[in-house]
C-alpha cells in the first residue's frame, strides 16, 4: 500500500478516489467526531488539502490544536487492513451510498454553530456530519436506513422494557422497517435481537471500532447484525469505547432515522440524550410509557412531560410507524374494542333491556312504567331482542336471558 503522502499527491489524477478515501480515513482518527471546526474546514479546502495542511503544519492553529500530535502520526494503512480483515469498509461522502437525505439535518444544524469556538456547543452535544463512516457487514448504508427507527433507552432494563423493546423490533423488522441502536446491553440489545428475529436487518451504531464492539458480552449479537445489517462507527478500527464517544454518537442514531423511541430511561441517562437531539433535528420524539413507580421509565415520563420535546405517548409498532412513515398511507388502525350485543341498539330498546328483571318475568306493562316509555313502543322492541339474544320469556312475563356458558364448561 501506498504512503499517505504518496496516496495525497495522486489526489489530482487517476488517483483521485483512493486520496480522497485515505485521507478522510486519516481524519477520523486525527480529531475526534463532533468537532464543528474541523468539519468547516474539511468542507472549504476538501479533505485532502485539509490533511496536506495538518500534516505540514500550515493549517490555522485553532484547527492544529484540534490535531495536537496525532497531527504527526500516521495508521491510516493499518486501520484499512484491520478493515479489510474483519469484513468492514469506510464509507465516505463521496460514495454512492452515503446516506446524504438522512444527515442533510446534520450539515444544516452544523452551519448554524457560531464562528467563535467558545460560543459553540460542546463537542459531546454538537450537531455535526460525520467526516467518514466506517462500516461492516454487507447492507448499503443508504439503502438500510432510508425506512428506519431508532430504537433507545436504559442498559439496566426490566423484563417489562426488554419485553417491549423486543415486540418493538419484530414488528417494525416485519414491517419492513430497520432497528438503529446503540447495541448496549438492555434495551438495545432486545431491540436488535428482535429484528433479528423477524429476519429483518438491523444497524448498531457503535462508540469504538466496529472490529472490537463493545460490551464483549454482545458478541455473538454483533457477529449476527453483521451478518445482514450494519455495525457503523465514527471511529476507525482499534478504537477503545471511550466514555465521552457514546454521548458523541447518540447524534448519529438521531440522525440516521426517521423518528427515534424511547422505551425506558433512567432520569439521567443517554437515551434521553438521543432524544433531544432528534427532537432538535426535527425528527419524531416516541416515548413508551411505564410503570410510575418504574425508575427506569422516569425519563420516559419527563420526556412526555415537556412541552418542548414535543415527544409522542406510542404503544405499538404500528403507532410508531404512523408518526414516522408517510402520510395517509401508514396509518395505525385503531385499537380493537370487544363487541357487545348492546352494540347498534336504540336508546328505547336499551331502556326495556334494562327495565327487564334477571330471574322473574314481568310482563309489558311492567316494563313500559320502569323504562317511561308506552306499552306498545315496549312489544315493538321485544322480539328485536329476543332475537338478539338478549331477553327470554318465561311463559309468564320477559326476564333478562341468562348468559352463554363458557365453552367447554361442565354442564
Amino acid at each position: 500500500m501506498n504512503t499517505l503522502e504518496e496516496d495525497l499527491e495522486a489526489a489530482g489524477s487517476a488517483g483521485a478516489d483512493a486520496a480522497v478515501r485515505r485521507a478522510r480515513a486519516w481524519l477520523t482518527r486525527a480529531v475526534e467526531p463532533g468537532t464543528v471546526d474541523l468539519w468547516r474546514f474539511v468542507e472549504d479546502v476538501g479533505p485532502v488539502e485539509a490533511v496536506r495542511q495538518l500534516r505540514s503544519g500550515a493549517a490555522p492553529a485553532s484547527i492544529r490544536s484540534l490535531a495536537g500530535p496525532r497531527a504527526e502520526q500516521d495508521e491510516t494503512a493499518a486501520d484499512l487492513r484491520r478493515a479489510e480483515r474483519c469484513g468492514a469498509r469506510l464509507v465516505v461522502p463521496e460514495d454512492g451510498e452515503w446516506p446524504d437525505l438522512a444527515l442533510h439535518a446534520l450539515t444544516v444544524a452544523a452551519a448554524q454553530e457560531p464562528l467563535d469556538r467558545a460560543d459553540q456547543s460542546d463537542r459531546t452535544l454538537a450537531l455535526v456530519p460525520p467526516i467518514a463512516l466506517w462500516v461492516r457487514g454487507p447492507a448499503r448504508l443508504d439503502e438500510v436506513t432510508a425506512r428506519s427507527v431508532g430504537v433507545v433507552g436504559s442498559r439496566a432494563a426490566t423484563a417489562y422494557g426488554e419485553h417491549v423493546a423486543g415486540e418493538l423490533g419484530h414488528q417494525l423488522g416485519e414491517r419492513g422497517w430497520t432497528v438503529v441502536s446503540g447495541g448496549a446491553f438492555g434495551i438495545d440489545g432486545a431491540a436488535h435481537r428482535g429484528a433479528l428475529a423477524a429476519g429483518a436487518p438491523t444497524v448498531a451504531v457503535l462508540s469504538c471500532g466496529v472490529d472490537r464492539p463493545y460490551p464483549a458480552g454482545n458478541g455473538a449479537l454483533f457477529h449476527r447484525i453483521a451478518e445482514t445489517g450494519l455495525l457503523v462507527s465514527e471511529w476507525p478500527p482499534g478504537c477503545a469505547p471511550l466514555r465521552h464517544r457514546f454521548l458523541v454518537r447518540n447524534r448519529l442514531i438521531a440522525a440516521l432515522t426517521r423518528g427515534t423511541v424511547v422505551v425506558e430511561a433512567a432520569a439521567r441517562s443517554g437515551a434521553q440524550a438521543t432524544a433531544k437531539r432528534a427532537q432538535k433535528l426535527g425528527r419524531p420524539v416516541l416515548v413508551v410509557p411505564g410503570p410510575v413507580t418504574s425508575a427506569m421509565s422516569v425519563g420516559c415520563h419527563e420526556l412526555l412531560r415537556d412541552a418542548e420535546s414535543g415527544a409522542t405517548l406510542v404503544t405499538s409498532a404500528a403507532q410508531v410507524i404512523e408518526a414516522v412513515g408517510s402520510i395517509g398511507s401508514d396509518l395505525a388502525a385503531p385499537p380493537e374494542r370487544p363487541a357487545s350485543p348492546r352494540d347498534g341498539l336504540s336508546d328505547l330498546a336499551v331502556r326495556v333491556l334494562d327495565a327487564c328483571p334477571v330471574r322473574v318475568g314481568v310482563g309489558p306493562e311492567r316494563l313500559a312504567a320502569i323504562a317511561g316509555c308506552d306499552v306498545l313502543e315496549v312489544l315493538r322492541v321485544l322480539p328485536a331482542l329476543e332475537l338478539a339474544d338478549l331477553v327470554q320469556w318465561t311463559g309468564s312475563g320477559w326476564r333478562l336471558a341468562p348468559a352463554p356458558k363458557p365453552t367447554g364448561a361442565a354442564p
